[in-house]
């Protein structure tokens, strides 16, 4: 098995934005902020999958993981568009990323 990388995730989703462009708000910098919203939405939808059945029940019973794995990639799929929405490169994240890695790793 090999790792799903933001590139491909950021493609997926900019095919998904071209096919829908009649139906969806366009990608761009004005509506990032509802793209944030909607994410935070499906964050919400992950957090009542564990709040209502605990943390090692969620990640247990296969039902429950199908939901909440379901629910973690329509937050990743937000998460692309937000990326796509102020023209973040997999690149830039990677780089912020290891960044900040690095100043946690020095932290305490």
């Amino acid at each position: 098995m090999t790792d799903f990388s933001m590139g491909e995730m950021q493609e997926m989703q900019r095919k998904l934005q071209d096919k829908y462009k009649d139906k969806w708000e366009p990608i761009g910098p004005e509506t990032g902020k509802n793209k944030l919203l909607w994410m935070i939405g499906e964050t919400g939808e992950v957090i009542d999958i564990v709040k209502k059945n605990g943390g090692a029940e969620a990640a247990a019973d296969p039902e429950l993981r199908k939901n909440l794995v379901e629910e973690m990639a329509d937050v990743l799929m937000y998460y692309n568009d937000v990326m796509l929405c102020y023209g973040i490169t997999p690149e830039e994240l990677k780089a912020a990323y290891e960044n900040k890695f690095e100043k946690n790793m020095k932290r305490w």
